[in-house]
């Protein structure tokens, strides 16, 4: 006999999953790691968690790359401490504005994010 669980709708969830990027600020990784065991844990479980979940992971992934894009950048033109530091700016609003969407019920996107996961 199957078991079926509906997928529920939890607004808190999402944005738990959303703020929880923030803890970047605390420690290393773990603005990437939590999102991830929270999207790969309740994606079928809780309504649009896998696209918010997504979303998330790419945008954290986006977030390292342009990290390491600006690194180079930093010894050859100095440009590079500004584009990081908008790039740190961005990691803390956008969680932010996404978190607050999520529990709004809008949609929600993070700009100039790669679409790796799909």
């Amino acid at each position: 006999m199957e078991s079926y669980t509906a997928m529920r709708e939890d607004r808190q969830m999402l944005v738990i999953a959303h703020i929880s990027q923030l803890l970047d600020l605390i420690t290393v990784i773990g603005g990437f790691i939590v999102p991830l065991i929270l999207w790969a844990t309740q994606k079928d479980r809780v309504l649009g968690m896998d696209e918010h979940g997504k979303m998330i992971m790419n945008f954290q992934i986006s977030l390292f790359l342009y990290s390491i894009v600006c690194v180079p950048l930093i010894f050859l033109f100095g440009l590079g401490l500004l584009l990081l530091a908008v790039v740190w700016i961005f990691g803390i609003v956008l969680p932010v504005i996404n978190a607050i969407k999520a529990s709004n019920g809008e949609p929600c996107h993070y700009p100039l994010t790669l679409k790796l996961i799909s």
